[in-house]
C-alpha cells in the first residue's frame, strides 16, 4: 500500500511531552499516531458491534478486579523499570 505524509501543527511542549512519553514505552511518536489512527478508524467502522465487544471486555476486566485478579500499580511500575534497565543495558553493550 502506498504511503502518504500527514502533516499538522501542534504545540511544541505537547510534541516534546508526547515524544518523551512514547520513548518511555520504547515507541516513537509516529508509531503511536499510526496505531491511534488505525484504532480510531476501526472503532468508527465497528459501530455497535465494536461498542458491544469493548463493553464486554471492560466488564470482564472489572469482574476480574473485583475478584482480586489484578497486579498492583507499584508492581507494574517496578517490572517496567526493570525491563527498561535491561533493555538499556543490552543497547549499551551492543554499542561497544
Amino acid at each position: 500500500m502506498p504511503e502518504a505524509t500527514f502533516t499538522f501543527r501542534v504545540d511544541s511542549s505537547l510534541k516534546s511531552s508526547f515524544a518523551e512519553a512514547a520513548k518511555l514505552h520504547d515507541r516513537t511518536g509516529p508509531q503511536l499516531l499510526r496505531e491511534f489512527m488505525k484504532e480510531y478508524v476501526a472503532q468508527r467502522d465497528g459501530g455497535p458491534e465494536y461498542d458491544e465487544w469493548f463493553r464486554g471486555k471492560v466488564g470482564v476486566g472489572l469482574k476480574m478486579a473485583q475478584d482480586g485478579h489484578f497486579v498492583a500499580h507499584g508492581d507494574v511500575e517496578a517490572d517496567a523499570a526493570a525491563r527498561r534497565a535491561l533493555l538499556l543495558e543490552r543497547a549499551a553493550c551492543q554499542k561497544k
